[in-house]
């Protein structure tokens, strides 16, 4: 079953709801960026609720998010847009640790707590949006429900997982955010705080097969629950040999020059996806000329 997301309502248009299964998103990231199962956590968290950000905004925008935590790990970086095509690279993939008190990948150790979560829109106009907040656990979830009612001023739950097989390869992905609108009673937050409290890990929903209909059917049990989209995700990325031709010509005649003379070419690889790209003298010569 490929990888999709589903946008809800609940409790009478009180409550918004997103989900999804994104095992195949994370495993493609995993490929390209050759993550070890605590980077592979981390980074497939990050993606998985970045794809349910983007899904967030209309026609052409996009947005860019970062997880600066300052741990071993890195920076983690993601793009998503509303068209549920997403993208994402970590600095250093090659980190993992024993699992923690709790039976679990240390994405906390990985990520580091002394840092900060920062998301930036394109959203078509001339400045760009930009939100920022500390890091306040290094789990990725909490960090972004703590960034949705700090800079984006909405009662959300944020939850994502990922499990790892022993080879590396992602078993299972997937992940849900709740948000309450203006106007929900005490009794709606009362109720869905001890829902998600008690609510079974989302990896392992997905691992049993569940979807993400299933999935909020069983969180909001008891409840008319309205789903309003259906969105296919994938890992897309945006770089091509043509983009990096401008990244080049930006660089000056004098240092193209430099690549002829002392590399006879040149060759660039992109952080999202790792696709590597090969210039020849000729083709510099032509981008001088340019």
């Amino acid at each position: 079953m490929s990888d999709y997301l589903i946008k809800a309502t609940t409790y009478g248009g009180m409550v918004r709801a997103y989900a999804i299964q994104s095992t195949d998103l994370v495993e493609e990231a995993r490929r390209r960026q050759d993550t070890w199962a605590t980077a592979s956590a981390a980074m497939g968290r990050t993606i998985t609720i970045s794809a349910m950000m983007g899904a967030m905004l209309k026609g052409n925008d996009s947005l860019t998010v970062k997880v600066e935590g300052g741990g071993p790990i890195g920076v983690i970086v993601a793009d998503a847009n509303a068209k549920g095509e997403v993208r994402g690279y970590v600095t250093n993939p090659h980190v993992d640790f024993d699992l923690n008190a709790n039976g679990k990948l240390d994405v906390a150790r990985a990520v580091g707590t002394e840092g900060g979560l920062s998301v930036v829109k394109d959203l078509g106009l001339r400045d760009y949006f930009t939100g920022q907040v500390p890091i306040v656990s290094g789990e990725i979830s909490e960090d972004f429900t703590y960034y949705f009612a700090t800079s984006e001023q909405v009662p959300s739950a944020v939850g994502a997982g990922v499990l790892v097989n022993p080879d590396h390869s992602i078993l299972a992905s997937g992940g849900f955010i709740v948000q309450v609108m203006p106007g929900a009673d005490d009794v709606i937050i009362d109720k869905l705080e001890k829902r998600i409290q008690d609510f079974p890990a989302i990896s392992s929903l997905v691992r049993e097969g569940k979807t993400p209909e299933e999935i909020l059917e069983r969180l909001f049990e008891g409840e008319e629950l309205k789903i309003h989209e259906k969105l296919p995700v994938v890992f897309k990325c945006k770089c091509s040999k043509e983009r990096l031709e401008q990244a080049i010509i930006g660089l000056g005649e004098e240092e193209i020059r430099k690549m002829i003379e002392e590399d006879h070419g040149a060759e660039a690889s992109c952080h999202f996806c790792n696709e590597k790209y090969v210039f020849t003298e000729e083709e510099l010569k032509e981008l001088i000329e340019a």
